[in-house]
């Protein structure tokens, strides 16, 4: 299994997660040091939006509702 967890690192080169990973052994990581933290951009802010927005967008009562946009 391979998971992204986002991190900060002091000056000193000390590794922080900015949440807690449980793990059953000893596990290799690789650490990526990135810029400042960067602005999101707008395909970003849609990827972080997506799955709240989802929950809305995928009821059949929408569904109904957008029915006479789809093609036959």
């Amino acid at each position: 299994m391979i998971k992204t967890v986002e991190a900060t690192i002091d000056e000193h080169g000390n590794v922080r997660l900015l949440e807690p990973v449980q793990l059953s052994s000893v596990r290799r990581a690789l650490v990526t040091i990135l810029e400042d933290a960067p602005a999101l951009s707008a395909d970003e802010t849609a990827l972080l939006s997506e799955p709240a927005l989802g929950e809305d967008w995928n009821r059949p009562e929408e569904d109904a509702a957008w029915s006479h946009l789809q093609q036959e």
